[in-house]
């Protein structure tokens, strides 16, 4: 992940320091956040399962729906620290202004809780800290 971050940073010139990402809106957050949680499900699927890509599919849709983050997230919540927490704060109450037809209000915000943690580990190069996050979640 810092390679890419690296990669990211000469192509475009900018880096984004721990405030900077820190002030970014949650919901840019999640927006990289879910492809984050998404690579990763689809990546440990392969390792683990030999499936036709069709259920692959299928097994990875009920790791990423909202429902599913919102209860992930709170199978980890008691392993976050304050700042995690203060950043799953501010994904769970940014208004995204559309709600899946899939999921309810209050699980979609939780959701977006998770992708905003997820996204904010990501752009500051915790891959440790995203690693530790994943084996909870893969235990629960």
């Amino acid at each position: 992940m810092k390679q890419m971050l690296s990669c990211i940073e000469k192509i475009t010139g900018k880096d984004l320091d721990r405030d900077q990402v820190r002030l970014l809106n949650p919901l840019v957050l999640a927006f990289i956040g879910d492809t984050v949680y998404d690579l990763f499900i689809r990546t440990y699927l392969i390792y683990n399962h030999d499936l036709p890509v069709h259920q692959l599919h299928v097994k990875a849709s009920g790791f990423v729906r909202a429902g599913s983050q919102s209860r992930t997230l709170h199978d980890i919540e008691s392993f976050l620290t304050e700042d995690e927490l203060n950043i799953v704060r501010r994904g769970r109450n940014a208004k995204s202004g559309t709600i899946p037809k899939n999921a309810d209000v209050t699980e979609y915000r939780w959701a977006t809780g998770l992708e905003s943690l997820l996204g904010y580990l990501f752009l500051l190069g915790q891959e440790e800290r995203i690693c530790q996050l994943f084996d909870l979640i893969l235990k629960k």
